[in-house]
């Protein structure tokens, strides 16, 4: 394969790892609009967003592995043409129900593409082509993030939440017809017969803990919350049920590592190459990007919602800011290669989580229900040039010195860690996000004593619908002297939330120490070549 052909490959693979991205992000802002065209219940908006997510977490590593078996690329088209067409029911959806099982459906089409993705770089790339090329894909995944809020308002406000699905398919299909001509397939030969059991232990550990850390908040984390509850089902005592199914990823998790160590005992393929975690690179990089994603979530989770519903921008607007964070990512990706020329991949994770932590810092310090948008910016573009330095580079550090024919295992591992941090960010600083709107509202509204029955009211309104309801408080006389409270309370929490980030990403720094400093590249001349099929690479 030629180097020209190898970076025109990387483009449409970067077009199919966007779909997943973007996606990921751009419901949050059309969720009010659906609210209103199909009239579905709160319970229904949540599985609207989440359904997803948990899907996608836990089909992760099969799809990884099976890439390997099958094909990556084969895998990887597959995937975006299954994510294009449930996209195309979620956009064509007459009510709640199919809404969320065209989500699903999106759910196992981007758990193909992703760990694909990664393995296919991995595959292709070596050396300093690889380093760039992993920065390549981690400024996008960065960039996407911040630039589909904007997408997904510019689409909700001007045209209908519908385009929020149906602008994945020109997009997937300029995805699935770029990789045809462009990418290279590889895979594992001899890979051995699929672990069938290996496959469903790791759906049921993914699954019910990624459930687990979403879902706490919603029915309690140890005691049933009032009105939590599965249908008409009571659980005994008073109980959640959040520990059953963590003790469901306890026991899963541990048959998952048995069944696994068991079968390469025998000489069997597994769904996780457990010799990877001899290897340092794999072993603390995957630990370091769990932390390091429960930290990056934070300010994209809670951003958004300060903007709209404390300043009172729109959609669109709120987008429209975080345009500086996709911005700094993508200036990052520039300048990662000079950067890789005089130092370890390493050096250049701690320099982009350095530049997390200040930007994290800088928007915790400046929030207020009063900011102009013009002093909270300059920190979003630091931390937007973090994000495009560490999660690429760090995502090469993982996938370093692991062999080419375990990079779809591998791939959909480190893909997993992260879906993990991310959703434990989510379920930590979405705690501290309401737990703390919740306590500093009623403290406030105890201060101008107002009665505990209105006070639990208000505050519930306010904290259930994320802050949404600040604006309806200004319709009525009775409630409109409480949004100044509701709109400083929002702010504080937002505060919190981002000291808190901050604080778990340095321990992700802390974590990257493990690592030492990383092999010197010119030895990837003497790395094995990928298996392919077809071509030879060159």
């Amino acid at each position: 394969m030629t180097a020209r052909r190898r970076w025109f490959g990387l483009v449409f693979i970067s077009i199919a790892v966007s779909l997943i991205i973007v996606d990921s992000t751009i419901v949050n802002v059309a969720i009010p609009s659906i609210v209103d065209d199909l009239g579905i219940s709160s319970t229904q908006v949540q599985w609207v967003q989440e359904s997803y997510t948990l899907v996608f977490a836990a089909l992760l590593i099969v799809f990884g592995t099976l890439a390997d078996r099958f094909g990556r690329r084969r895998m990887m088209t597959v995937g975006v043409v299954v994510f294009v067409l449930s996209s195309l029911l979620a956009a064509l959806a007459p009510n709640g129900e199919l809404l969320i099982a065209a989500r699903v459906v999106q759910g196992i089409g981007g758990a193909m593409v992703l760990p694909t993705t990664l393995s296919l770089i991995n595959a292709t790339f070596r050396g300093r082509d690889r380093a760039v090329a992993f920065a390549v894909w981690g400024s996008t995944i960065g960039g996407m993030a911040a630039l589909g809020p904007l997408l997904g308002g510019w689409l909700t406000t001007d045209f209908s939440w519908r385009w929020a699905f149906g602008i994945n398919l020109p997009l997937g299909a300029i995805a699935v017809i770029g990789a045809m001509v462009a990418v290279q397939e590889s895979k594992e030969a001899d890979a051995g017969r699929v672990d069938i059991v290996g496959a469903i232990l790791s759906v049921l550990t993914a699954g019910s803990l990624v459930f687990g850390l979403i879902e706490g908040r919603t029915y309690g984390w140890w005691l049933a919350k009032d009105g939590a509850a599965f249908g008409d089902w009571t659980w005994p005592l008073g109980l959640s049920p959040i520990p059953l199914v963590f003790a469901l990823t306890l026991v899963a998790g541990v048959l998952f590592v048995a069944w696994g160590l068991r079968r390469q005992k025998r000489g069997q393929s597994a769904m996780i190459a457990f010799s990877l975690f001899r290897l340092a690179s794999f072993r603390n990089g995957n630990i370091a990007a769990l932390v390091v994603s429960l930290g990056e979530l934070g300010m994209i989770f809670s951003l958004p919602l300060w903007l709209q519903n404390v300043l009172g921008y729109s959609a669109l607007q709120a987008g429209l800011m975080l345009v500086a964070l996709a911005s700094g990512s993508f200036v990052s990706s520039g300048l990662v290669h000079p950067l890789s020329q005089r130092m370890s991949a390493v050096a250049v994770v701690r320099i982009g989580l350095a530049c997390e932590i200040v930007g994290v810092l800088g928007i915790g310090f400046f929030v207020a229900y009063d900011t102009p948008w013009y002093a909270v910016v300059p920190s979003l573009f630091v931390y937007g040039i973090g994000i495009g330095f560490a999660t690429a580079q760090l995502t090469g550090v993982i996938l370093r010195d692991v062999p080419v024919e375990r990079s779809g295992q591998a791939s959909g591992t480190q893909s997993t860690a992260r879906q993990v941090g991310s959703a434990l960010g989510i379920a930590i600083l979405g705690t501290i996000l309401f737990t703390g709107l919740g306590n500093q509202f009623d403290s406030r509204l105890d201060a101008r004593g107002l009665p505990a029955a209105q006070r639990e009211q208000v505050v519930t309104a306010v904290v259930d619908s994320s802050g949404a309801a600040i604006p309806s408080l200004a319709k009525s006389e009775r409630t409109r002297p409480l949004v100044r409270d509701a709109k400083i309370a929002f702010s504080d929490a937002t505060k919190f939330a981002a000291f808190s980030a901050a604080g778990f990403l340095t321990l992700g720094f802390l974590a990257t120490l493990s690592l030492g400093p990383a092999r010197d590249e010119r030895s990837a001349e003497r790395e094995p070549t990928a298996r392919v099929t077809g071509a030879s690479s060159s």
